[in-house]
Parts: C-alpha cells; structure tokens; sequence
C-alpha cells in the first residue's frame, strides 16, 4: 500500500480505538507508519481523512449487512417480510461487540465545529440514503430516482439514525427489527383503515 492508503487503514483504526475527538494527527502517523506532511499531502487535513476513515468503516459495516440481505432475496421487495429481513441485519451491525456506529453519534453531536468534514459527511448521507432503497424496494442503486432520496431513502435513514442513538444509548432496550416491523404494520394498518377522500387544496 502507498501513503494514502496507509493514512486511511491507521485512521480507521484510530476511530474504532478513541474516537474523532481524541485522535490526534500523530496517533494517525504512529498506526499508519507515515509522517504528519502525508496528512496534508493526501487528504488536506487530519479532519478530512477521519471523515473518510469513518465512510469507510460505514461501507465495510454496509456490505456485512448487504450479504446478509442478499441471503434472503426470497422475499418480496417492498414487503414487510424484506422490511424485516433489512432491518434484522442492520440492528445485528449494531448490535455486535465493539460496534462501530457510535461514531455516527460523535460526529453528528460535533455538527458546526467541523464545517467542512460535515459537508462531505452530509454528501456521504445522501449516497446512503440512496443505497438504502434497494435493499428494501428492488432495483439498482444507479436507477434511484432523486425525487426517492429526498422521500423514501430519507425516510429510511431517519429510521437508522434513531436506531444508532438507541443502540449507543442504551443497547438494552433498544428497538429490535420485530419491533421496528410490527410498528411499521400498525402504521399502515392505521392509514387503510382509515383511508378516506384526499383533502381538497384550498
């Protein structure tokens, strides 16, 4: 591997071991091997490469949970048994000793300190909102209309962002996926029976 590569491996495991705040650009340097002009060299900041230290631990935790999806692609897309089958693996990345996730709660907690990590992070979000639908709903990644990020795919992600706050918080009584779907089931048992005329536009 070249310097890049082993700035973001030693960033990585310096997330997982102390977190954003407490890691400090020669923690980085002593993992990875390299020097503190590498830092700035390749990623710009000591910010900028825990921003993408942190995307990458969030993809490597996305394709433990994207197998398991794939592991059970017999159900329909759409249907509370995919639902069901998404979110168990999710909250089974959550659950796992040493999980990852809490960072997700350091970062956001950081939010107008780091104005400029937080905008590649808020980029990095939506692709998740993106890569979330077909999980869910079928289809491909690249075909996900921009008008399903902004409604479903956001939706989705509000749904795993209160998941990370309940699992860093209080992994006990957090919400499981027979939870989360039976919820879910309610809602839309409440909407069609109570489905009626649209409201007229004033």
């Amino acid at each position: 591997m070249g310097h890049r590569e082993d700035l973001l491996e030693g960033a990585k495991r310096c997330l997982l071991e102390k977190g954003f705040v407490r890691t400090t650009a020669r923690d980085i340097v002593k993992e990875s091997g390299t020097n503190l002009a590498s830092i700035g060299y390749h990623y710009g900041s000591k910010d900028a490469l825990l921003a993408e230290a942190y995307i990458s631990i969030v993809e490597g935790i996305s394709d433990d949970f994207d197998a398991g999806v794939r592991a059970v692609d017999d159900t329909e897309p759409g249907s509370l048994e995919r639902f069901h089958a998404v979110w168990s693996n999710i909250v089974g990345t959550m659950g796992k000793p040493g999980s990852p996730w809490h960072l997700s709660m350091e970062i956001t907690v950081l939010g107008d300190k780091l104005p400029g990590v937080r905008d590649h992070l808020a980029k990095a979000q939506r692709e998740a909102a993106r890569g979330i639908i077909p999980m869910l709903m079928g289809g491909r990644e690249e075909d996900v209309p921009e008008g399903d990020v902004d409604t479903l795919g956001k939706f989705y992600l509000t749904l795993m962002n209160g998941l990370i706050a309940q699992w860093t918080f209080d992994p006990e009584t957090a919400t499981s996926a027979d939870e989360l779907t039976e919820g879910l089931r309610r809602v839309i048992a409440g909407v069609a029976g109570t489905a009626g005329p649209a409201p007229k536009s004033s």
